[in-house]
């Protein structure tokens, strides 16, 4: 080994009281580099009261209806780093057991994390038992092999061994997928193009709930209509506005922005892929000014606009000392946002500022923002989803230090996961808590007291392996809401705000895992619902 590269070296010692199990060899060493490979055996560490490193299994704990959180920014630690005493668990291997090779950066790790949980899980499912084809039943070894090896990938990745960051500035629209020569993709880009004219807004009519329940009906799914679009978990989905061509983006849990063009045949020939950050895609939106643009938000703290036209995405916002959460467009024409930080903080972005953009920032009195929208018509006002409070501010009374809610719902006994204002007129909001209830506000008079209209029982405990659910309105429909389900048949149901269930969208051959992400056509009859596996379904009438 070259003197000039560095490394660090830990070697196991005794086992103290710190650690549970045996090892398999007396003493091993382990090499860690920058750029070389380290083969370990699956392993686990334990913790004591006096802070020594938790297992993988509490490393990767949280509130079972919690999703992923923001990684800590940490600056690498230097060398001498103290030594990590790992014992491998005596009654899961043998000393024949083939070896993990762990990734080279975090990235992969959390690739090779996400597979392993596919294969246990089942196509992203909490309780599926299916091999990788999906033929056979796993045995009660492979089974826990797989979780043990998931649980030790998603264990290294936490302690950002090496960790990749994407380089400021703008990247090129060149699919991860294809070749840069792929004239295929030039051509759908064009195409893309044509179809992302902007428009004229389209007023939008209230459908009465019969004629409604009858366009539902009529929306059916193949499996033409569904296909692997992501490498990880969704955790984020759009719809292109176009009346003519279906086009369905999809952000998911290591970064990646995947893009469907359901009329490309082969199904896998419409899969555009692109990594345009380093962690959790939360948010993804076509510009309601310029369908053309594609923006997509991250917990890595970036904010980027995919511009077809252009064929690169531009880097809108970027600050690396704050974990971004969610953002929606404040201006109608789309050169302002506002963005959530997982802190609690607040910031208005104006796109307008020439080579960055300006920042004005402010400090809720919340302990951190999931989600946040602008209100539909009176845009001065926006709400934002806490732990457990949902707080509508209004833009015009803001303070740098402090931001004081107009008005606060605190009826949810369990951490939210969003909370939205209806699509038209802004008078209902719905939230969807941990605490089993989908609940609908009546916003039409914004004073002090809002009251409750409905609460509707609804299983939202998605666990640890799968997206949490978030209702969603129907952005034709003003009283009626999109929500994915636990029950079996799978099934995405839709809701009357009056706690109706008014259908559900169901295929047991077709759709067979949970949907947590689910997203309407804001003028079609067009549903795609996105799952824990990077699959999307899509039901079209």
């Amino acid at each position: 080994m070259a003197a000039s590269r560095e490394s660090v070296q830990v070697n196991e010692s005794k086992p103290s009281q710190s650690v549970i199990g045996s090892s398999l060899t007396p003493q091993q060493t382990i090499i860690l580099q920058k750029q070389a490979q380290v083969l370990l055996f699956p392993f686990v560490v334990k913790k004591n009261k006096q802070g020594q490193i938790m297992s993988p299994q509490n490393l990767s704990e949280d509130n079972s209806n919690d999703e992923e959180k923001p990684k800590v920014k940490r600056k690498h630690r230097e060398l001498g780093t103290p030594a990590i005493k790992a014992m491998f668990p005596k009654e899961e291997y043998s000393q024949t057991e083939p070896s993990v090779v762990i990734p080279r950066n975090t990235k992969n790790v959390l690739s090779l994390s996400n597979e392993m949980q596919s294969n246990q899980d089942g196509d992203g499912e909490e309780n599926e038992t299916a091999d990788m084809d999906g033929s056979t039943e796993l045995s009660a070894y492979e089974k826990k092999r797989l979780k043990n090896i998931s649980e030790n990938a998603e264990f290294f990745a936490s302690l950002h061994l090496v960790e990749t960051r994407l380089p400021p500035g703008p990247l090129e629209m060149i699919p991860e997928n294809q070749t840069s020569e792929n004239e295929m993709f030039k051509g759908v880009l064009q195409m893309w193009m044509k179809i992302s004219q902007p428009r004229k807004k389209i007023s939008k009519q209230l459908s009465n709930k019969k004629s409604y329940e009858a366009s539902l009906t009529g929306m059916v799914i193949s499996e033409e209509t569904v296909c692997k679009v992501t490498r990880s978990r969704i955790y984020s989905m759009a719809i292109h506005p176009s009346e003519t061509r279906t086009l369905v983006a999809a952000g998911d849990k290591l970064g990646q922005v995947g893009l469907w063009d359901l009329a490309q045949q082969p199904r896998e020939d419409g899969i555009f892929t692109f990594t345009l950050h380093s962690q959790v895609v939360s948010c993804l939106n076509f510009s309601p000014a310029n369908p053309a643009h594609l923006l997509s938000l991250s917990y890595d703290g970036t904010l980027r606009c995919g511009d077809f036209t252009r064929a690169v995405f531009e880097e809108v916002y970027r600050n690396e000392e704050r974990s971004f959460s969610y953002f929606d467009f404040l201006a109608d024409d789309a050169s302002t946002l506002i963005v959530g930080h997982w802190d609690a903080g607040v910031a208005i972005v104006d796109r307008r500022t020439p080579g960055t953009s300006y920042e004005q920032f402010f400090n809720s009195n919340m302990s951190l923002i999931r989600t946040l929208q602008v209100h539909p018509v009176n845009r001065h006002y926006f709400i934002a989803a806490g732990a457990r409070d949902v707080h509508i501010y209004d833009l015009r009374h803001l303070r740098p230090k402090g931001m004081k809610p107009l008005i606060s719902l605190t009826e949810h006994m369990k951490s939210l996961a969003s909370a939205y204002f209806s699509p038209v007129t802004g008078n209902r909001v719905v939230t969807t808590c941990a605490d089993d209830n989908l609940r609908v506000f009546d916003t039409s008079c914004l004073s002090s007291k809002v009251p409750l209209l409905t609460r509707v029982r609804h299983n939202n405990n998605t666990g640890r392996w799968l997206t949490r659910f978030r209702a969603v309105w129907d952005p034709k429909q003003e009283d009626c809401f999109i929500v994915g389900s636990m029950a079996r048949p799978r099934s995405i149901d839709v809701f009357h705000e009056s706690g109706e269930l008014v259908h559900a969208f169901m295929d047991e051959e077709c759709l067979a895992s949970v949907c947590s992400i689910n997203v309407m056509h804001p003028t079609q009859n067009i549903l795609a619902g996105g799952n824990s596996s990077g699959r999307i379904h899509v039901f079209k009438a």
